[in-house]
């Protein structure tokens, strides 16, 4: 007869000595057939400072993946190009990526699988004019743009030529290198307007909020839904798979480590769901330049749940689609086979 199990689950949050414990016990207990075939020293998550990320930061905490990793370290890449990188020399494994650059390595010979979609529209455009506001009330105005030829500039692009908007004619579209830089000028009122993904978003209402009266940062507004958009425009849901999570390299082959990861990280982001305010203290200890309160705000606002990448297949390959008539490149030319639905 089995002796009764001793085993107990993670802590949620924090990096405490508690939770390390736990995940080890975690690691003691599992069955021997769902352990990976190695226990591994280090495993490495990499994502952007964005809502797809908060999990992965969890796990770098809760002790999750102790049953596959003695060691769980969260790297935050700052723009496409490191991240790009970091796939193309195997450095993590386990990647937050937009999905249109996922299939863009894996077309250009990555080794690499998309494992889920767990952001489905986490873009808006903050105005100082208040709305609900559709895309074409901006005509003739500027519009601010982090990341050119990235997320959320192909949206923007995608949505715009759909509506009949000549973006080189009809308004006046200012790139600049990062969301941060975005919201940094908003409040100094040298712009009206910003395409942000979240946090940013929130980050730049919060910081409205701490200046109410001030002469310098102006009132902002949720000006332009652009998940709305999506779905008036398209005539679709309004959602868009944006973003999710790939396996890389020697974890791409072990398959019992990528079935305990995706457990993990859909536990991660319902725990982030229900508990956006403590989300937010992991996320600011991991990034300290992103204020705990925004996250919260962030998680309160977005539209995230984790549908596995074959399940979210139709959706995504729509999106394919809508990038490859207009700009191939931007998913490597091709609609990914079916080795990129990996989970």
């Amino acid at each position: 007869m089995p002796e009764p199990s001793s085993c107990l689950p993670p802590a949620p949050y924090g990096p405490s000595r508690r939770s390390v414990l736990l995940g080890a016990a975690a690691a003691a207990c599992l069955p021997l057939a769902a352990r990976s075939a190695s226990r591994r020293a280090k495993l490495v998550l990499a994502g952007p400072m964005a809502a797809v990320s908060y999990p992965l930061m969890l796990l770098a905490e809760n002790g999750a993946l102790a049953p596959w990793a003695e060691k769980v370290e969260f790297v935050a890449w700052k723009d496409p190009d490191q991240l790009r990188l970091l796939a193309i020399e195997g450095k993590a494994d386990f990647v937050a990526v937009p999905t249109n650059v996922a299939a863009n390595l894996f077309n250009r010979g990555v080794r690499l699988a998309l494992l889920n979609v767990s952001t489905w529209g986490i873009l808006w455009i903050l105005s100082r004019r208040p709305g609900p506001l559709k895309l074409s009330d901006l005509k003739g105005q500027e519009l601010l743009v982090p990341f050119r030829g990235d997320m959320p500039d192909i949206v923007l692009q995608l949505l715009a030529a759909r509506e009949g908007i000549d973006l080189r004619k009809d308004m006046t579209l200012r790139y600049v290198a990062s969301p941060l830089d975005a919201m940094q000028m908003l409040l100094m009122r040298q712009a009206d307007h910003a395409l942000l993904a979240e946090p940013a978003a929130s980050m730049a209402l919060r910081k409205t909020q701490s200046f109410p009266m001030s002469s310098v940062a102006p009132e902002l507004y949720r000006a332009v839904d652009m998940q709305s958009e999506w779905g008036r425009v398209l005539k679709r849901a309004p959602q868009m798979p944006q973003a999710g999570i790939c396996v890389l390299g020697q974890a791409l082959s072990d398959a019992a480590l990528r079935q305990g990861f995706q457990q993990a990280y859909t536990k991660a982001l319902a725990d982030c769901e229900a508990g956006p305010d403590a989300c937010g203290v992991v996320v600011e200890r991991h990034v300290p330049q992103i204020m705990a309160a925004a996250v919260a705000d962030a998680v309160r606002a977005d539209n995230a749940h984790v549908q596995s990448a074959r399940d979210a297949r139709a959706e995504l390959e729509f999106f394919f689609q809508q990038l490859l008539e207009r700009q191939p490149g931007l998913v490597g030319g091709a609609m990914p086979g079916d080795a990129f639905y990996g989970g």
